[in-house]
């Protein structure tokens, strides 16, 4: 807010604007302060936009030398209905016949029909999972795992409260209802496939009864038929198949380490042999390649952009002259339009479709990178070889990645610049707050001087007055 003063009243000299003059001029160095800092920041600005285009272009350099990039990737089945493959890091290229004979189940018990609202019975139920011989007279309980026993007591005990304190448990058994015209029954099912994942059910009944008709109506297990009255919908078992005629026994659907690198995917039973094609992914390829030149491109765009002069407008980019982001465009350039020996029959961009602009960017002509494709060994090597013995002969992605990580880096030219400007920005605000602080203390002198001023010359002015007025009565 305003200070309001008095300031030239009894002089009648006009001392605040005075003032304000005298200490506009001690606050001309924080305005231009203020002009510097901010093309400082614009500059901190322009290099950031540099460092994350150029961390771009290190990510896409970085896809071209990773071995899973030109991998395996592609896997493809002649009956993607009953078998399908996903490939993953490590797969290799080839063909797998897979034939199917037996999903893997798990098991499912279900209840005789029961009230659907009302209360079933109290006592409590005990799951234990683990695997039944093939005519269920002994049962192996599960290694690593323990018996679950669950309370059912009045208050809740209808179908629905037990289907959920049996899903709460997680006792390695879900279950659900089912309704239909006859009413409703519990399901109970192994949450998962596999032989070891069967399970019994023990019940104590409170009414002490082994009817069927209260809680016992869950208990399951056929070594005692007595105390078994709930029926077996499906036993647990483990898949059955063969791998190029290698038997394969799971316990789940889903073969994670049958073949290395490879996810096969069981969905049902087959007549005859499957077959899964894995092969490098074409498709995925050639879009690393294209984003590596995007990249590349958007990078050489920017610098161009930030670093140009405009003779007609006499207008220079913000970054025009500065020597870290020179660099970056000599030492971009200079790898792009270098050669390896290690890339087969490529052994530049331009081999490939890559082609080098007037303006700095790389074209992609797609018909000769297409064409390019059928030779993926050379490709690869034109990107991802590595020369120890001269690295500048390593493949063009390797170099990229290596000169846009020592650019990035802590000590890379471009953080080396970005923190310089920082400083410089920080240290013009300690400046400018002591500045400021000096031209608060220059006011205060000031008004205190030039009030000092003006009561001295509102007394002079009184004393003139009355001399005057005195001169007159003598004058009379």
């Amino acid at each position: 807010m305003a200070s309001i003063t008095s300031a030239g009243i009894g002089s009648g000299l006009d001392i605040e604007s005075l003032i304000t003059k005298l200490v506009s001029v001690e606050r001309k160095p924080i305005a231009t302060l203020k002009t510097a800092t901010d093309g400082l920041k614009t500059q901190l600005s322009a290099y950031g936009k540099v460092q994350s285009s150029l961390s771009a272009l290190r990510d896409a350099a970085a896809k071209l030398t990773n071995p899973d990039t030109w991998g395996a990737g592609l896997g493809t089945s002649s009956d993607a209905s009953s078998v399908s493959v996903t490939p993953g890091p490590g797969a290799a290229a080839g063909n797998v016949a897979v034939s199917v004979s037996r999903l893997a189940t798990a098991q499912s018990v279900s209840t005789s029909y029961q009230p659907a609202t009302g209360p079933i019975g109290q006592g409590s139920i005990t799951i234990e999972l683990g695997k039944w011989n093939a005519d269920q007279t002994s049962f192996d309980p599960k290694a690593g795992s323990s018996a679950v026993t669950i309370d059912i007591s009045e208050g809740g005990n209808t179908l629905a409260q037990i289907r959920d304190k049996i899903n709460a448990a997680k006792a390695g058994v879900t279950a659900s209802i089912v309704t239909d015209q006859g009413g409703s029954r519990l399901v109970m099912r192994s949450t998962e496939t596999g032989a070891s994942n069967g399970f019994r059910i023990g019940v104590i009944d409170g009414d002490g009864l082994l009817d069927g008709q209260g809680l016992d109506a869950l208990s399951f297990d056929p070594r005692t038929p007595d105390a078994s009255k709930a029926t077996q919908n499906q036993a647990a078992g483990n898949a059955l198949a063969k791998l190029n005629g290698l038997d394969i026994e799971s316990e789940a659907n889903t073969l994670k380490d049958s073949i290395d690198g490879l996810t096969i995917n069981l969905l049902k039973p087959t007549t005859a042999d499957v077959n899964l094609t894995i092969s490098a992914d074409k498709e995925a390829i050639k879009k690393a390649v294209t984003d590596f030149a995007t990249a590349y491109s958007s990078l050489a765009a920017l610098v161009k952009d930030q670093t140009k002069y405009d003779q007609a407008n006499k207008t220079a980019g913000t970054l025009q002259g500065e020597g870290s982001v020179l660099s970056v465009q000599s030492a971009m350039r200079g790898v792009s339009g270098g050669t390896t020996t290690l890339g087969g029959k490529f052994s530049r961009l331009a081999d490939i479709g890559l082609d080098p602009v007037a303006d700095g960017s790389l074209k992609v002509t797609t018909t000769k990178l297409d064409k390019s494709m059928a030779d993926l060994d050379s490709l690869k090597q034109l990107f991802m070889a590595v020369d120890n013995g001269n690295a500048e002969n390593s493949g063009i992605a390797q170099r990229m990645r290596k000169f846009a990580d020592q650019a990035l880096g802590i000590d890379g030219s471009l953080s080396t610049r970005q923190k310089g400007l920082q400083d410089r920005i920080n240290g013009n605000a300690l400046q400018s707050t002591k500045l400021e602080e000096k031209a608060t203390l220059a006011e205060t002198r000031l008004r205190a001087r030039y009030t000092a001023l003006d009561v001295q010359m509102g007394k002079l002015n009184n004393l003139s007055s009355y001399v005057s007025q005195q001169m007159a009565l003598l004058n009379k």
